[in-house]
């Protein structure tokens, strides 16, 4: 019967036909030999949709307090349950996508949503999509009274949204569980319930993914930069070439007008107009030349431009995947200035505005920890002052497994290296003499090793300081030569940088001059200078990003954090709210005031 094609229930059809014959045959009332004989077929009507609407209420508030979906491959939504009952809250606990004349084509767009979930960087087997679209017409002639099977279908429309919409929008991942010590969400922006109702009532299921995923501009153009590389990778006819078979500057090149092709679609060539010289050559030399050192620089692999490339694709589309995953971690950004240092990009950027990204901002090589041993944290803290004419307090690690070793076979280790001994850290902490028990209060803790500002000091001239859990920060250093390399993992876990007048003019700009500092790193004095506004830094861990110069780069997975947020998210489920909001602050009881009694006034004294 195609009552449910028109959205209404048998029995209101069937008492909207007594009431068109009744009418007919001019009788004002309907005969039944049922109870509510008299009552006119509008309020049949109105009492038969009350009751079908309670019973499918029922059947959706029954399905929410179990958490499970039995039409789902997870079937428990216990971590998007919250959401869910909002969302049928505001519809009266009433059929979302069944039961009304826009039930194919709202489920349908909410199916074909799901389904672009590759182009958004996200697993398309985590939402059900396939089973849900082949139980769409047998759910769109569900019998009206069949509210479990109605129910289970449109509760499982709802929860796999809600899911696609939540990984959109926060990722699918705990950062913490990966060790990635990122800050955390004060309160919701976002209310998914809302959006969704609002988005089905206007027709615009399609528009979701604009008004949830990050907005940061780094994100869109990884997003963009994912379809380029999905184009690529479904046409087998591009060519690929092997580091097998390098051809060296100057050579015939068969394969030039491929190459070129190649180059031209993963940016690195700009296209040459049909006719030209160029694009008849078969020599690798010219532009071609200059697309592959490009390409190379990219993709990591040293730019000399001789041809011995492997482009693969399904991996460099696997590290912008993993690169967008990690910045939906990130919490909405607050305006004004802010530091990010990317660790496998060895890079630095300082940004006025983080979504303002363009060639003029300071940019520079920094040095990160030495992989597998003294790997550089992710973080995010604030820098609230820099020390100028640093001293060095050395860590306890490094005291105990480098220094003590040396210095008891050689007693003047410390004054060579310009270090002496105090009893806690601090700039205006006095030194001690070394004593016959000096080395075992070193071997204890009790007694510390600083180093002196000076040439050898491993800090350098400058010290940023942003106070965080692993005690790490940034600084000069004396050994300059290292930001020549490629790779550059070579610190104890903080990070050095190699412009430290460029970033401490960045964050002191509205502070000091320049000629001011310029003067503080040529003074001998130790000078703390506190921030009067303190600046957010991040140091972050992407393989693939795009830098302020519009290049698309792809850096070495040195720590393996990609290849362990792979695994994760391969057996990833739900991300509970909980895990990605900071806890309400607690309330700390304040007594109550007790009125205080006025003292009883003293009778005057009498001579």
């Amino acid at each position: 019967m195609a009552f449910f094609f028109l959205g209404l229930p048998t029995q209101v059809l069937f008492a909207e036909v007594m009431v068109n014959q009744t009418t007919h045959l001019g009788i004002s009332e309907i005969t039944s030999p049922k109870p509510g004989i008299g009552r006119p077929a509008a309020s049949v009507a109105t009492q038969v949709i009350a009751n079908e609407n309670a019973s499918a209420a029922n059947a959706i508030t029954s399905i929410i307090a179990t958490k499970r979906n039995s039409y789902l491959l997870r079937p428990d939504f216990q971590n998007r349950a919250e959401d869910l009952e909002a969302l049928y809250k505001i519809n009266s606990n009433n059929l979302l996508w069944l039961g009304n004349a826009q039930a194919e084509k709202n489920i349908g767009d909410v199916l074909n949503l799901l389904e672009s979930a590759s182009a958004n960087g996200l697993n398309l087997t985590r939402y059900d999509t396939q089973t849900l679209r082949q139980k769409l017409p047998s759910a769109l002639s569900f019998a009206s009274d069949n509210y479990k099977e109605l129910a289970l279908y449109d509760t499982a429309i709802s929860i796999s949204l809600l899911r696609f919409l939540h990984d959109l929008h926060y990722g699918r991942v705990n950062p913490k569980e990966i060790n990635f010590n990122l800050k955390l969400r004060e309160t919701k922006l976002i209310d998914l319930p809302v959006l969704i109702k609002t988005s089905l009532a206007q027709g615009a299921i399609s528009q979701l993914p604009e008004l949830v995923e990050p907005k940061l501009k780094q994100y869109k153009k990884l997003k963009q930069a994912l379809a380029n590389y999905r184009l690529l990778a479904s046409n087998p006819a591009l060519f690929q070439f092997f580091d097998k078979k390098s051809i060296n500057l100057g050579s015939n090149l068969p394969q030039a007008e491929a190459l070129r092709d190649f180059l031209s679609r993963t940016g690195d060539l700009q296209e040459v107009k049909n006719g030209s010289d160029v694009k008849k050559s078969n020599r690798f030399s010219g532009e071609l030349v200059e697309g592959i050192k490009k390409f190379q620089l990219r993709n990591g692999i040293n730019a000399k431009g001789i041809l011995g490339i492997n482009a693969s694709l399904g991996q460099r589309m696997t590290q912008i995947e993993l690169a967008m995953e990690r910045l939906r971690w990130l919490p909405e950004p607050s305006a004004g200035a802010s530091i990010i240092v990317n660790i496998p990009a060895f890079q630095l950027w300082a940004f006025d505005d983080v979504d303002e990204f363009d060639v003029d901002i300071p940019n520079m090589r920094v040095i990160v920890g030495k992989a597998l041993k003294n790997e550089t944290p992710v973080l995010m803290a604030k820098m609230s002052f820099i020390d100028f004419m640093p001293y060095w307090n050395v860590p306890y690690s490094i005291v105990k497994k480098e220094i003590l070793p040396k210095l008891i076979k050689n007693p003047s280790y410390l004054a060579e290296q310009n270090m002496e001994l105090v009893s806690t850290f601090g700039n205006e902490t006095k030194a001690v003499g070394f004593t016959g028990s000096s080395i075992s209060q070193l071997q204890q803790g009790s007694l510390r090793i600083r180093q002196r500002p000076g040439k050898k000091n491993a800090l350098g001239k400058v010290k940023f300081i942003f106070p965080n859990k692993s005690d790490v920060y940034m600084h000069d250093t004396p050994f300059r030569s290292l930001f020549s390399k490629s790779r550059r993992d070579f610190s104890h876990g903080c990070v050095r940088v190699a412009k430290p007048d460029q970033l401490a003019e960045f964050a002191l700009k509205n502070q000091l001059s320049k000629e001011a500092i310029q003067q503080a790193l040529n003074t001998q004095k130790t000078r703390r200078v506190i921030l009067k506004k303190s600046i957010p830094v991040t140091f972050f861990y992407v393989t693939s990003f795009i830098d302020q110069y519009g290049n698309l780069s792809f850096y070495s997975d040195i720590y393996g954090y990609d290849a362990v947020l792979q695994d994760v998210l391969n057996r990833s489920g739900d991300l509970s709210d909980e895990a990605i909001f900071a806890p309400p602050p607690e309330l700390i009881p304040v007594e109550a005031i007790k009125a205080i009694e006025p003292e009883a006034q003293a009778d005057p004294v009498t001579n």
